[in-house]
C-alpha cells in the first residue's frame, strides 16, 4: 500500500496502491442502511487503446503526494453537488497491470440511483482529469505512453455528461 486515507466520519475511502484491488471488499464497505443504491465504476486493463491493438500491461505511474489531495478535491465537489451521498471510494493501482485487471475504482452510495450514477461518473471522469496518474501501455512491438492525455487543474473544469439534480424523488 503506497497512501491510504479514511475520513473521520469513514464515509471516505481514498486510496493509490500497488497491490491487486479488492473489488468485492470496497464494494462490502459502501453499502449502508441509509442507501438503497451502490454504483461501482471498475476500470479494467483491456487489450487495445487509441490505434493500438495487442496491448497486453499497462503500466500506471502517479505523483504520489499529490494524488490523495486531488482525490480529497473531487469529493469535496462530490458532496457539493450531491448533499446526501452515503460512502464515496477512490481507489487507483500504480505499477504494471496484466489484461482484465482493474486499475481503477470508484464507488459510491446514495439513497437513490440517479445520485449515485451521477456522482460516480463524475467522480471517475475528474479522477482521469485532474489526478496526476499516468498510464504507459506496452503491445508486441513497443510501448508508450497512453494517448490522447491530457490534464486540468481544478475540479470545476471538469466536464461531465453527469449534471447534479435535485434530491427529491417521487
Amino acid at each position: 500500500m503506497l497512501h491510504r486515507e479514511f475520513s473521520l466520519d469513514s464515509n471516505v475511502w481514498l486510496e493509490i496502491t500497488d497491490t491487486t484491488l479488492d473489488v468485492g471488499a470496497v464494494y462490502d464497505w459502501s453499502v449502508t442502511d441509509s442507501c438503497g443504491a451502490v454504483v461501482l465504476f471498475s476500470g479494467t486493463v483491456r487489450d487495445h487503446s487509441e490505434g493500438r491493438t495487442g496491448v497486453h500491461t499497462l503500466s500506471y505511474e502517479a505523483f504520489e503526494e499529490e494524488v490523495i489531495p486531488k482525490c480529497r478535491e473531487i469529493v469535496s465537489e462530490m458532496k457539493n453537488q450531491w448533499s446526501d451521498l452515503g460512502r464515496i471510494a477512490l481507489i487507483h493501482r500504480v505499477g504494471d497491470l496484466k489484461l482484465g485487471e482493474s486499475s481503477v475504482l470508484v464507488v459510491v452510495s446514495a439513497p437513490h440511483r440517479p445520485e449515485a450514477f451521477e456522482a460516480a461518473r463524475f467522480g471517475i471522469d475528474a479522477l482521469k482529469a485532474t489526478v496526476p496518474i499516468w498510464k504507459r501501455e506496452a503491445w508486441a512491438t513497443g510501448s508508450d505512453w497512453a494517448l490522447g492525455a491530457q490534464h486540468v487543474t481544478t475540479v470545476d473544469q471538469v466536464m461531465t455528461t453527469s449534471q447534479p439534480k435535485s434530491s427529491t424523488h417521487q
